[in-house]
């Protein structure tokens, strides 16, 4: 069975068994966490999209934060002294998706 999720504001199309990183969510290693915004699910050629879905996500947190790659934004002005250097790294949490009920 495959199923297109959203999770915070992303689509994520997943089957059982997946593992995925998805923007942080609260919780611990080991948690159990639902998502009920199902947009589509395929059951072996059965297809069924938008309110007729009544599908849940189930998946187990198995890392709890995980950082993301450096993203740099340097700003500056050619002849005027003006540099200015700003970096964040993204927080994700790693799930593994066990059933799509």
């Amino acid at each position: 069975m495959l199923a297109v999720v959203k999770i915070a504001g992303q689509q994520f199309k997943v089957k059982a068994g997946d593992s995925l990183y998805i923007p942080h969510i609260e919780g611990k290693r080991g948690d159990k966490v639902e998502f009920s915004e199902v947009l589509m699910t395929d059951n072996e050629g059965t297809v069924a999209i938008g309110t007729d879905v009544n599908a849940i996500v189930k998946a187990e947190i198995v890392l709890d934060l995980v950082q993301g790659d450096k993203v740099i934004a340097f700003k500056m002005k050619r002849r005027k002294g003006f540099r200015k250097k700003h970096g964040h790294r993204t927080h994700y949490t790693k799930i593994q998706v066990t059933e799509i009920a």
